[in-house]
């Protein structure tokens, strides 16, 4: 979302660079890379394949915090999505009020926030709909005791994002899946596969800090890139013996990809 936000604005692309010193300093606090190595001059493609925080922090300083700010607003990560089932949690994201710069660049790669599951999957999923919000639905048709029913129709949204940038990222996403994620071993060489993987932190019980043992790994991608049929998320809370997303859940998404290609019998894309 970051990434996007950048290049919606016009300040960044996927090749345009920026130095990498491993980390930045803010107020007195130390923003790191997830290994604290610093990467040099970089690419802003090598920042969303590699996840680096200094990459964000980078864009969401070019954009100020308030934009930022607005368009996190505008992919709908401070309202429920009201979907079709009861008891719908809501996000943490009152940091994005917050008139510290530190909150906004830890919120640029996911720290200081937190989201549920469907509110990820709606906020992302503008991506693949080409910009345009995604009002998710889990029925087609409500019906009630007195007789009377309701149809839930599936429409987009609000525009967040132009088409062209949607694009764009998708792009920068495929990239990451046909040549870094497990060294390109995942691609498929008929079918476009855009997705992104997350390693967060999570947080101590009764504040203080992030653990440095526990992790929520997460793996969001959809296909066919350019026409997506079917979006996935998966994740996984405290993982036994693995630091990154990449080494928990990249199998899981790739068998459920190649699944779904073979029982819906969908085309070839390239």
């Amino acid at each position: 979302l970051t990434v996007a936000v950048g290049i919606d604005q016009g300040v960044i692309s996927a090749k345009s660079t920026y130095f990498d010193p491993g980390f930045v300093e803010v107020a007195g606090r130390k923003i790191s890379n997830f290994d604290g190595k610093a990467r040099g001059t970089v690419d802003m493609q090598t920042a969303l394949s590699q996840s680096l925080n200094v990459g964000m922090v980078h864009i969401t300083r070019l954009v100020t915090k308030e934009v930022q700010r607005d368009y996190f607003y505008n992919f709908g990560l401070n309202k429920k999505t009201n979907i079709d089932l009861p008891n719908e949690s809501a996000n943490l994201v009152r940091n994005l009020e917050s008139r510290r710069d530190i909150e906004h660049f830890t919120a640029s790669f996911g720290q200081g926030i937190a989201m549920t599951p469907i509110s990820t999957v709606r906020a992302l999923a503008t991506l693949a709909n080409g910009g345009a919000l995604v009002e998710p639905h889990v029925v087609k048709r409500i019906n009630y005791k007195t007789g009377l029913s309701k149809e839930r129709e599936v429409t987009s949204g609000a525009r967040v994002i132009k088409p062209e940038t949607a694009e764009d990222v998708t792009r920068m996403m495929v990239y990451s899946v046909d040549n870094i994620l497990k060294n390109g071993k995942t691609k498929l060489p008929n079918y476009s596969v855009a997705a992104k993987t997350g390693t967060a932190q999570i947080a101590k019980p009764g504040g203080g800090g992030y653990s440095d043992t526990d992790f929520l790994h997460s793996f969001v991608g959809y296909f066919p890139a350019y026409d997506p049929q079917f979006f996935i998320f998966l994740y996984t809370v405290k993982p036994k013996g693995v630091s990154f997303s990449s080494e928990t859940l990249t199998d899981p998404f790739s068998e459920v990809v190649k699944f779904l290609i073979n029982y819906y019998e969908l085309p070839p894309d390239r």
